[in-house]
């Protein structure tokens, strides 16, 4: 395992002297007794493949010796973070604990116990299920998502050790206030003297801007300045202020500093109002990503600054303004590269997953820490203290809705220059008391684009069910409204990453314990190979590629329904990494981006057009239709603006009025396709330009334009469903006798059918009956018959596979063929008797009111290799299953298929029609 991580730089602090411990240290896991080398700053999770994912107890140990000028100073060992309970040990006596895994600590060295060599232990401690004495269990920790991307522990940020004055400034909090330009400025030293500080304060060109003296008294100092006309922080105009706070004891000289804090600040304010976010008194559309915040090798160790630059950047180029830290609490150079970037934080305390007085406490100790270290970072605007109700009960618990409320006041009162969540929440939680009413729902557009419109329709419409109802609730009805997770999984090219051994990254081998395992990534281009996936997509790389695609279109559908809603206010893309075998990410793990990374501006922008395609299929002949939205988010559109679209060799303006910034302007569009010889995927370009031609946005949408059909020489067909004659013989198919015809279309196989197959008939089976076998009689059983087993006449139901046609029929609904969360990738083969289907292999929107709501399953991986025409794999290419097969029995042949085919509502439709032509010509073929 990879544990190559770069040294994070030291504090400057000019009167203090630092020296790194970073690097090789001995390490010993209680688990094995086996002394080896560690990396620090590393979870030792991240150094060793046999402790990917360890708990327990682990020794550190390393030497060093003072540097001979710093005698006479207070010497401190000062750690980022252990993970999760550690005591620390000079020369062999122990000299501090600490407990709180994701905050910093110090610990003052003993001048007495110091020597010219000297040996720093450290014994850290990560607890697991179990209660071992006072020590807590993993679920009383606050632990994060540690709880399923596996554990972190150990020395996973930096050491160093620091010469300082005795009497030194211990912590600055800066309180900036725009549009005031009032600074409020609260230090502490080390010790409760009187002291005079010397404040300066330069402005974002270097500029000084004030000098002050600031007195203290009982070692506290309190002050104010005004900072005239200040620039203002954004994440357009990331402008940073420096204070730097020097100290002179009582009686030195002014120019005798005995010690000096520094640290950046921005002048923003940031709140709610009319149900809408603003930044600096703008109304702000918020597009953000969640971030998980791990790294390819070292879980939660960024490998260096330049990564962190680097994802920053290509964050912002993908449209993000927000970047929500999900339940953890990252490296502080996470914060540093936001403010001095320009990109607005959302972050959180990491989740408990028991919910106790200790727990409870450990969770408010976890947010103070919080504060103490991050709290002038002008980048974090909103706090969550609970995620998705993980570790409390809100819906079953009086006491902790009243113990939420309670952290909410406290925070707020803290805190005043954010905003405040209190449970970022899901279903079936809610809100009890919070600035924010966020919401989290996960549809796949192309499998549940329904259900995807009416969830952001209910929630635009302040749905009753994202707040509790019970007397400790509070909801001013003005909360603004965001969807703060949703999102669809793509793949990651393994290749990529991979190591310059050609070995999987150590993480591959996990997630068969997630989503019934479809979440393992390990052996997908053997699976991929073993079902012959590549006469569907070619090599295993388009096939990458394709699902890339596949997640850009249903984000950007996704994406478009929320700006059709103005009451909506931003939304929050899960996720901006993909993270170990969780593949739903803008970029992979090593942060190289999707394939669609430049596209997807055009819709993650503050304008936004959504074209609101009514009709994503059209016949040659027909007419294209839109719904247009045009979302302003937190820009003006001005009168005299246009909207200009083209279509082929075809164009068109319409004329667009001033759109006032969080609106909507819809109107509607209906664009004539002309005669259309081949089918084909057709782009229809949106650009909206002010009234000078500059461009505000584009967008493209794309069509399947279906040909004219060629029905010459179809065959005769005869059913036992009137509805199905009546839709064939309009299609210009001849009704036959059972005799006479060449395909027999039904909805059900008897034994009576099955034995005609076998004599030579085809038949045709559009299924639509309950869930179990796909013919309709009693299934055999096994023995022993003289007990009931399953319900009937004894013994149990035998298998599918041992009566024709071998299958089982399952529904997708509450099942992982859903498409909820794990991709569900559904796939039409493109040649053959579906050659004029355009577009695929994937299934698009234009099949929508077609996409099968069952699935059929049973099928030998060797069955996909031909027999399979159309089908769907979950996640890492696991649990393959049919929508369409052909089989063959004695001298006749079945084609079943679960595509809803059948209904007054498809009569026009295109897209049923062609699949209805291809299983025609399938199910006649020899």
């Amino acid at each position: 395992m990879s544990s190559s991580f770069a040294k994070p730089a030291l504090p400057h602090v000019p009167t203090r002297r630092a020296l790194s411990l970073d690097g090789v240290w001995s390490f010993r896991h209680d688990s094995d007794g086996i002394w080896r080398e560690a990396r620090v700053p590393a979870p030792w999770q991240a150094c060793f493949e046999d402790l990917a994912v360890s708990f327990g107890t682990a020794t550190y140990r390393r030497s060093f010796s003072i540097p001979a000028d710093w005698s006479g100073s207070e010497i401190a060992v000062c750690f980022g973070a252990v993970g999760e309970i550690c005591s620390v040990a000079l020369n062999g006596t122990e000299i501090g604990r600490h407990e709180g895994g994701y905050l910093p600590f110090e610990i003052v060295l003993p001048p007495h116990l110091v020597r010219d060599e000297n040996e720093l232990q450290v014994i850290a401690t990560l607890p697991d299920a179990a209660r071992h004495g006072d020590t807590p269990d993993f679920a009383e920790i606050p632990h994060g998502k540690q709880s399923w991307y596996g554990p972190q522990a150990g020395i996973w940020q930096s050491v160093h050790l620091e010469a300082r004055p005795a009497l030194h400034i211990s912590s600055l909090r800066l309180d900036p206030h725009w549009p005031e330009g009032r600074l409020d400025i609260r230090a502490t030293l080390s010790q409760p003297v009187a002291a005079a500080l010397t404040l300066t304060v330069t402005d974002p060109a270097g500029a000084l801007v004030a000098t002050e003296t600031v007195q203290a008294t009982a070692g506290v100092a309190a002050h104010t300045l005004q900072i005239q006309t200040p620039a203002v922080w954004s994440p357009d105009a990331p402008n940073l202020y420096r204070a730097q706070l020097s100290l002179q004891p009582e009686g030195a000289s002014p120019d005798a500093a005995a010690d000096e804090r520094v640290s950046t600040f921005g002048f923003r304010s940031f709140v709610a109002r009319d149900g809408y976010l603003w930044l600096n008194d703008q109304p702000l559309y918020l597009r953000g990503a969640l971030d998980q915040d791990y790294y390819p090798d070292g879980f939660g160790t960024p490998p260096s600054l330049e990564m962190l630059e680097d994802q920053l950047r290509k964050s912002k180029a993908m449209g993000l303004n927000c970047l929500r830290c999900h339940i953890k609490v990252p490296d502080p150079r996470y914060y540093e590269v936001a403010d001095r970037l320009g990109m607005l934080i959302w972050t959180e305390i990491p989740n408990i997953e028991t919910f106790s007085p200790a727990a409870a406490r450990r969770l408010q100790e976890t947010m103070v820490g919080i504060l103490a270290r991050d709290r002038n970072h002008p980048s974090i605007v909103i706090w969550t203290l609970i995620n998705e109700d993980w570790g409390t009960r809100l819906r079953e618990s009086a006491e902790q809705r009243r113990w939420i409320s309670e952290m909410v006041d406290w925070l707020r009162a803290e805190d005043p220059m954010r905003l405040v969540v209190d449970n970022s929440a899901c279903f079936p939680n809610y809100h009890v008391k919070t600035d924010i009413n966020d919401y989290h729902f996960y549809r796949t557009a192309t499998d549940r684009r329904d259900e995807w419109d009416l969830l952001c329709k209910e929630f635009a419409g302040n749905a009753d069910w994202t707040f509790s109802t019970d007397d400790e609730a509070v909801r001013t009805g003005k909360e603004p409204l965001i969807l703060s997770e949703f999102g669809v999984w793509g793949l990651p090219d393994p290749a990529r990453l991979r190591g310059d051994d050609g070995r999987d990254p150590w993480w591959a081998s996990y997630g068969a314990t997630w989503a019934d395992g479809t979440a393992l990534p390990q052996g997908v281009e053997a699976r991929y190979r073993e079902l012959g996936l590549s006469q569907v997509f070619g090599p295993f790389p388009a096939f990458i590629e394709q699902v890339q695609w596949h997640q850009y279109m249903n984000l950007k559908y996704e994406i478009e329904v929320i700006r059709r809603h103005p009451e909506i206010g931003g939304y929050v893309v899960t996720e901006l990494t993909d993270v170990h075998w969780e593949g739903n990410g803008l970029m992979d793990m090593a942060r190289n981006p999707r394939v669609f990374a430049t596209a997807l501006p055009e819709v993650n922008g503050d304008v936004v057009i959504a074209p609101g395609t009514v009709t994503h299929a059209v016949a040659s002949g027909g007419t294209a239709r839109f719904e247009l939205a045009l979302s302003a988010g937190g820009s003006l559109v001005p009168a005299g603006s246009r909207l200009e679209w083209a279509l082929a060799d075809q164009r068109g303006v319409v004329d667009v009025p001033e759109i006032r910034p969080m609106q909507v302007y819809e109107t509607s569009l209906d664009i004539a396709v002309g005669a259309v010889a081949t089918s084909l995927r057709a782009p229809v370009a949106f650009r909206l330009l002010a009234p000078n031609g500059a461009p505000l946005a584009t967008n493209t949408e794309t069509l399947s334009l279906y040909g004219e059909r060629e029905i010459t020489g179809s065959p005769a067909f005869a059913t036992d469903r009137e509805d199905v004659e009546q839709r064939l013989t309009g299609l210009g198919y001849g009704a036959r006798g059972p005799q006479e015809a060449e395909v027999f279309v039904t909805d059900r196989l008897t034994p009576e059918m099955i034995e005609r197959i076998h004599g030579g008939l085809h038949v045709l089976q559009i299924v639509s009956k309950a869930p179990g076998r796909l013919r309709d009689d009693t299934p055999p059983r096994d023995g022993p018959t003289s007990i009931e087993i399953d319900p009937g006449a004894g013994g149990l139901i035998s298998g599918a596979y041992f009566t024709f046609p071998g299958y089982s029929l399952v529904d997708r609904h509450k099942s992982l063929w859903r498409g909820d969360w794990v991709g569900n990738f559904s796939w039409l083969r493109r040649d053959g008797p579906f050659s004029h289907v355009p577009g695929g292999p994937l299934l698009d929107l234009s099949f929508n009111d077609v996409v099968p709501h069952q699935v059929m399953t049973g099928f030998r991986p060797w069955e996909f290799h031909g027999r399979v025409h159309a089908g769907v794999v979950i996640g890492w290419v696991h649990k393959p299953a049919a929508f369409l097969i052909e089989k063959r029995l004695g001298r006749g042949k079945l084609v079943a298929t679960t595509f809803r085919l059948l209904g007054s509502h498809l009569t026009d439709d295109p897209v049923s029609t062609a699949l209805l032509d291809g299983l025609m010509r399938l199910t006649e073929s020899p």
